[in-house]
């Protein structure tokens, strides 16, 4: 079974940067297309950026500009970047697969925003 493990959370002040990572086991990571979701409280889980295979990525146009996701195929994983963090960017970010049935979801890593 995928394992999915990610880390890298934490509280910063309104401004400030944070880099989260996932590490993804038991599959051959390089051929999988990466995204990371999140979900705030009482909120659907939304994805907010994603790189294929081939390392070309994309952005929810609420985080475009001040997130930056990459991923390193021989470390089984992916990052992302998170500058200029708003209030609003609080949540749990998890990572997963964006195309076929998720994998079954990590623990997340939480990410407080507030001053």
């Amino acid at each position: 079974q995928v394992q999915l493990v990610e880390s890298g959370g934490g509280l910063v002040q309104p401004g400030g940067s944070l880099r989260l990572s996932c590490v993804v086991s038991r599959v051959t990571f390089s051929i999988y297309s990466m995204g990371w979701y999140r979900q705030a409280p009482g909120k659907q889980r939304e994805l907010v950026a994603s790189i294929i295979s081939g390392g070309s990525t994309n952005y929810a146009d609420s985080v475009k500009g001040r997130f930056t996701i990459s991923r390193d195929n021989a470390k089984n994983t992916v990052y992302l970047q998170i500058n200029s963090l708003k209030t609003e960017d609080t949540a749990v970010y998890y990572c997963n697969r964006i195309r076929g049935t998720p994998w079954t979801w990590g623990q997340g890593t939480q990410v407080t925003v507030s001053s």
